[in-house]
């Protein structure tokens, strides 16, 4: 089978179009013939970083498929399901940019029969992280779904990026108030699109004020992307018991916060990364994204905020130097082509 493979750290250029044997899944695992491979941040970083195995490292974390095998003490009835998959190249060496993946049985989630599979590729990282920030503050509950954020208010800070445009989503889902920040008029229509109630461009518009005049009280959710750039604006439109949420180091790696001011607030200043987020609350959020996709309340193409950008395998390189360059929307590699 035709399988991207990486045997050193280093740029775009290490990822080679090999031809590698169809893996048979172990004890607890299944094994999916992919349809879609999601491109992430985390993928292409963990690429310049990683030290692959002897037999190569097959990158990239969210996919999408059919269950074509199962492994010893895996429900036969999984056979011939369309899934989604989360953190298949999660210490381990088989990534979803391949025909087929190897992964643990709970790493795979149904699907459905009617969500696309393009739907299925995005929703892994960018979701899973949306949900999490979406749910660390105090003064919000640790479940989503339609009334769960009825009178709270979110800002989302980079609406148009890939987890900035599920937080909208997940949010308008919950019933929130929600807030994006945008860098172009462009960026302007896709937070809209996903769902956004109001829209702030923060290269024209004075974000504090903005964002006052529609949360008087302060915001009870901040997801944040850019915590070092953002932190002075965020200082001042929390609210009491609520959360910043940062889950990236976009614009700097060191952040300065107004300690006194957000004392009285007990605001919470929260780190977030899926990868090692406690287990029950990674639990609670794929249980929510399924019901969110189960319900209809989440989408991608141009229509839900989140264009796509769709590669073939052969060219993955292309996908994660995309990625890489900041393209707007989401990036995924069609296995089948």
């Amino acid at each position: 089978m035709r399988a991207i493979t990486y045997t050193r750290p280093g740029g775009p250029d290490v990822l080679q179009l090999t031809d590698r044997p169809v893996p048979e899944p172990g004890p607890g695992e299944v094994r999916v013939r992919v349809a879609f491979s999601g491109v992430n941040p985390t993928d292409w970083k963990s690429r310049t970083t990683a030290r692959p195995g002897p037999d190569g490292q097959v990158p990239n974390q969210d996919g999408s498929g059919t269950v074509d095998a199962v492994g010893q003490g895996v429900d036969p009835a999984m056979l011939g399901q369309r899934v989604w998959i989360w953190e298949a190249a999660w210490q381990r060496p088989w990534g979803t940019a391949a025909e087929s993946t190897v992964v643990p049985a709970r790493h795979v989630v149904l699907l459905g029969a009617d969500p696309s599979f393009e739907l299925g590729a995005a929703l892994g990282i960018p979701f899973l992280t949306a949900h999490r920030c979406l749910t660390v503050a105090e003064s919000l509950p640790d479940r989503l779904g339609p009334g769960a954020l009825t009178g709270h208010t979110v800002l989302v800070q980079g609406g148009a990026g890939a987890v900035g445009n599920a937080a909208i989503q997940l949010a308008r889902w919950s019933d929130a108030t929600v807030i994006a920040t945008v860098s172009s008029p462009h960026k302007a229509q896709l937070a809209a699109a996903a769902g956004a109630d109001h829209v702030v461009n923060y290269q024209e518009q004075d974000v504090v004020a903005e964002v006052r005049t529609v949360a008087q009280k302060g915001v009870d959710a901040i997801v944040e992307v850019s915590a070092a750039v953002n932190a002075g604006v965020d200082a001042q439109v929390i609210g009491a018991h609520g959360a910043v949420a940062m889950y990236a180091d976009d614009g700097g790696a060191e952040v300065t916060v107004p300690v006194r001011a957000q004392m009285g607030l007990n605001a919470r200043w929260q780190f977030v990364l899926v990868y090692t987020e406690p287990e029950r609350a990674k639990a609670l959020g794929i249980e929510d994204v399924t019901t969110a996709v189960a319900d209809g309340a989440v989408g991608v193409g141009e229509g839900a905020g989140l264009p796509l950008h769709v590669f073939p395998l052969a060219e993955t390189a292309q996908a994660h130097q995309a990625v890489q360059d900041g393209a707007v929307g989401k990036v995924l590699i069609d296995v089948t082509h």
